[in-house]
């Protein structure tokens, strides 16, 4: 494909729309940025850090997930080795609330301020509502930390019980482009996540919603999918990229370069300037340590530190370290929520 004199001005462009006027590119000009050659790559990332420092300020949100019912997922989604539809080996399992608390705790030691429940469901039956109710208390009455939720599709009862909990967070990801999500999944449509991020919305707690880079999706796809997230108004983006999973039907695709994946977290920051943009799976067999720093002056300012669900992440030290190489300070848990 070759780069015309328009897609190599977009720097310019995004400079005096995205840093100077605080507008979010449009689905037209990410494209532009994501076909930029890696020559400018080093311009794009200084950019896309100016941004990040105007409009959400040089704090990092530290975060750390468990799973509280893992594996046995009824869903097909290509990418997830919790399917129970896939021979992936990840088998059902539950975590008690000492187990949850107690890891809710390990997350606060670390500096953290977010600790989110995650479960591999469509959506939460009562017995894991019963569970989450139990296990909210439990945390707030033992740690200092807010809570956040990640149990799939609600209804509009489970959103409001959720909101009386005092989760003050919902994760649920719309995972790629529209365009692009009947190739992912199948059980279940981009449309019906809409609708519980909507409700979520509504409800008032907070929207987290990000997805996976490196999916099969082509560039127009995945400028597709910052201009949905940008149209959504998420408070916080997490940005995943495709760790292959054993015996998933994504189980065989190539990762991302580094070069792609640094390019992809800088567009998403030029289109999302004020929100909290997260690195979440993948990118330790994507970036590396050299490329984990480059997001981190390339627009990422939060990070999942530790394990993440089905895979292993980066030691919690080193993230924390390389946070304090870079003079980066950790954002204070709010005490107004």
């Amino acid at each position: 494909m070759t780069t015309t004199e328009q897609d190599l001005d977009i720097i310019g462009v995004a400079r005096r729309q995205v840093l100077e006027e605080g507008r979010g590119l449009t689905e037209e000009q990410v494209l532009q940025v994501l076909r930029l050659p890696d020559a400018a790559l080093p311009e794009l990332l200084q950019l896309a850090h100016e941004v990040r420092e105007k409009w959400c300020g040089p704090e990092v949100e530290v975060e750390g997930i468990v799973s509280l019912k893992t594996g046995g997922c009824p869903e097909d989604c290509h990418f997830c080795s919790q399917s129970g539809l896939f021979p992936s080996p990840v088998r059902a399992a539950w975590l008690n609330i000492p187990e949850l608390v107690e890891a809710a705790k390990q997350t606060a030691a670390t500096g953290a301020t977010e600790f989110c429940i995650v479960a591999a469901v469509r959506g939460p039956d009562e017995r894991l509502m019963k569970q989450m109710r139990e296990g909210v208390k439990a945390i707030q009455d033992a740690v200092d930390i807010q809570v956040a939720a990640s149990l799939g599709m609600l209804t509009q009862e489970q959103v409001d019980d959720l909101a009386d909990m005092g989760v003050h967070r919902y994760n649920h990801n719309l995972e790629t482009a529209r365009s692009h999500f009947p190739n992912v999944v199948t059980t279940h449509t981009w449309e019906e996540r809409w609708d519980t991020l909507t409700m979520v919305r509504a409800a008032g707690m907070e929207v987290c919603c990000g997805g996976i880079v490196g999916m099969g999706e082509s560039l127009e796809q995945r400028a597709e999918f910052a201009a949905q997230l940008a149209a959504l108004e998420p408070d916080e983006v997490p940005l995943n990229f495709l760790n292959p999973r054993p015996g998933t039907p994504f189980g065989d695709m190539e990762p991302l370069s580094s070069q792609e994946a640094l390019k992809t977290i800088a567009a998403f920051r030029l289109a999302l300037p004020r929100t909290i943009l997260r690195y979440a799976g993948g990118r330790e067999i994507t970036l590396g340590d050299l490329g984990t720093e480059q997001g981190l002056l390339g627009g990422i300012n939060a990070v999942i530190v530790g394990n993440y669900l089905t895979t292993l992440g980066r030691s919690p030290e080193e993230d924390l370290a390389l946070l304090t190489k870079l003079e980066m300070p950790i954002k204070e848990l709010s005490k107004t929520l």
